[in-house]
């Protein structure tokens, strides 16, 4: 799972990157509601949406067959919001903003699926790294950059270009539960982080390979320990498979 998601992150990221930077409202987010909302559909923008809304109903459904965490019904809800964005944003021609949100989800994805990969290869001090990369460009990208960027233009320049309609107000509530679901996350990936600088590898996953584990299963030696992922983003929706590296474990956060 973790090498044909680092491969569908890879490809999807690029594509986004090329396709925005052909665009104004990349460098001006204020062309997002120019025009709006006879705003043509491009066919490399509806391609763009609907292989990542394609992608995201995957891991919603794929998450039943996964080995189940403590996290779940987060995990569940994050795939609504995010299945929901996109499919509302493309109906109420939200497009553009829609496009920049994908990106931005799917940078950290790339690094994160790298970071597994590697785990599983055994190559502990890359993966350690890779994982480490993934938290700062997680937490810049989602903490930093997503809100005075993508909430920034939603909240506030969207208001000011075409003043209040009901749409609005929907689009922005399911940015804002994106945006605390980045927090909560961000927390588990900082101290994660913390544990791989203070003990020198990345820590065990708090929320354990299974829903039930107990203090017993830590005594099975890991190499005898099945590995495990889970589906979940990213987004990014925007916009992604999220997760947290852990140990020997792989797992996901979006």
């Amino acid at each position: 799972f973790c090498r044909w998601r680092f491969t569908f992150y890879l490809y999807i990221f690029t594509y986004g990157v090329r396709f925005l930077k052909k665009t104004p409202w990349l460098w001006n987010t204020r062309q997002c509601w120019n025009g709006y909302p006879y705003q043509p559909l491009m066919p490399d923008l509806h391609y763009y949406y609907i292989v990542e809304l394609s992608f995201y109903w995957s891991l919603m459904f794929s998450q039943f067959i996964d080995i189940k965490r403590k996290d779940f019904g987060i995990m569940f809800t994050h795939h609504i919001v995010t299945v929901t964005l996109i499919s509302f944003s493309y109906v109420t021609n939200l497009t553009r903003v829609g496009t920049l949100t994908l990106c931005l989800h799917d940078a950290a994805d790339v690094v994160l699926e790298a970071a597994k990969m590697a785990n599983y290869c055994k190559c502990q001090k890359l993966s350690d790294l890779l994982f480490l990369t993934f938290a700062i460009v997680f937490i810049v990208s989602r903490l930093g950059i997503y809100p005075l960027w993508i909430l920034n233009t939603t909240l506030f320049e969207l208001y000011e270009a075409l003043g209040n309609f009901p749409a609005l107000w929907v689009f922005n509530m399911l940015l804002v539960i994106l945006q605390i679901l980045h927090c909560f996350w961000s927390y588990l990936i900082i101290k994660a982080a913390y544990k791989a600088i203070s003990k020198g590898k990345v820590a065990k996953d708090d929320r354990s390979d299974i829903e039930s584990s107990s203090d017993e299963e830590e005594t099975v030696p890991r190499s005898k320990t099945p590995h495990s992922t889970v589906t979940t983003n990213g987004t990014g929706g925007a916009n992604g498979t999220n997760g947290y590296l852990t140990g020997g474990t792989c797992s996901e956060e979006h």
